[in-house]
């Protein structure tokens, strides 16, 4: 049976959860907030299902096409409501168009992050924009198998770790599924984030709630909270004291500083992201709405590709210099203070321990890229 000694060797995927015949797993919320699997001895068979299907203790080697593409969604009114260029909205639509099903994270009524499936177009709005917390699995690959057996077309968006969770729980190349994963950072941790936002409410129940709102561009992002009684509070990206510890590190799941997802060689038909350093790339298309990174790792997603190109601009580039700015496609986070961090959050407000561990200051996003411009050049020579 499943049975975790080290938190670093589970990425709270849910496959041994989904894949269990006697229902004898639960995923336990630990003190970080973060799913792991429990074994109720009780209805336990011994069939070591659970053990053969994780991905970590199982790992798969792959081996992918490595081409790239920067592309945006034609229709702005997509493209400002997504987080980059609006791709995910032509992939997905175009699988529904085809009487398929979408899954990916959203909100639900308690601003928790859960995976869902939609088969509608229009319900695939609750999927646009990033979400920064660890999503809910729950029964999406039970769904998932369920609709691929009764030959619908499912698409399946998540973390690179909850698309290994997939695969390997199905065990079988189906045709009618297509994978995206995204260039993930990190996932952090469910209850720090209901922590936040009860904070920075002070109590008050959130109703609308957005990451990164594009009204001062893609490169200056707004956190926007509306509560019921009508208040709102906005957050520049560099002020959130959650970005900052997002992007500290401070509280992010233990097997994010060990990934084992981190590579150009992926499992998942696509990979998303934000271009970012596309103005030093291809200033020509540097658009201010946002503009996307697309990996192609298969034919299949090489040839749905190639029939969408009417709704987007793209053009390939080399996929080593796609990620100039953007190495979490290949490189694990670190912070050695990570759990010093959850000892001082015992006794200190969220905002105190981030501080105590991250100091008062971020760096956001565009001032970092402007920082590393001078060193642009050389590098994307030495990649030629």
């Amino acid at each position: 049976m499943i049975d975790i000694k080290e938190k670093y060797m589970c990425d709270g995927c849910h496959a041994c959860y989904s894949v269990c015949p006697k229902d004898a797993i639960n995923m336990e919320i630990d003190d970080e907030g973060f799913w792991y699997p429990k074994v109720d001895n009780t209805k336990c068979v011994d069939c070591n299902k659970c053990e053969k299907v994780c991905p970590i203790l199982n790992k798969t080697e792959v081996k992918s096409l490595k081409k790239a593409y920067a592309c945006y969604n034609l229709d702005e009114d997509i493209r400002v409501k997504s987080s980059s260029g609006g791709i995910f909205t032509i992939l997905a639509s175009e699988i529904i168009k085809d009487d398929g099903v979408v899954f990916g994270a959203k909100f639900d009524k308690d601003f928790n992050v859960v995976h869902d499936y939609v088969e509608d177009i229009d319900g695939l709005s609750k999927f646009r924009g990033s979400k920064y917390v660890q999503s809910n699995i729950g029964d999406s690959f039970r769904q998932a198998k369920k609709f691929l057996d009764g030959g619908r077309k499912v698409l399946f968006s998540g973390t690179p770790c909850q698309i290994g969770g997939l695969k390997s729980y199905l065990n079988k190349d189906y045709d009618n599924l297509v994978t995206v994963d995204l260039i993930c950072h990190g996932v952090p941790s469910p209850m720090i984030w209901k922590r936040y936002i009860n904070e920075i409410g002070d109590g008050k129940k959130l109703s609308a709630m957005t990451f990164r709102d594009k009204s001062k561009g893609w490169n200056s992002g707004v956190l926007k909270y509306r509560f019921e009684d009508g208040s709102e509070i906005n957050e520049e990206y560099g002020e959130s004291l959650y970005i900052k510890g997002f992007i500290k590190n401070c509280f992010l799941r233990s097997s994010c500083y060990n990934c084992n997802f981190k590579t150009l060689d992926r499992g998942s038909d696509f990979t998303l992201g934000d271009f970012w350093g596309i103005e030093e790339i291809i200033p020509e298309i540097d658009k201010k709405s946002g503009v996307s990174l697309i990996m192609i790792h298969t034919k299949k997603a090489q040839d749905l590709f190639n029939g969408l190109n009417k709704n987007m601009y793209y053009e390939e580039v080399d996929i080593n210099k796609s990620i100039v700015f953007n190495t979490c496609a290949i490189e694990s986070v670190k912070n050695e203070k990570r759990e010093e961090f959850f000892i001082i959050l015992k006794d200190n407000t969220l905002g105190e321990s981030i501080n105590k561990i991250a100091g008062r200051k971020v760096v956001h996003r565009v001032n970092f890229m402007r920082h590393i411009k001078r060193t642009i050049k050389s590098i994307l020579k030495y990649k030629d």
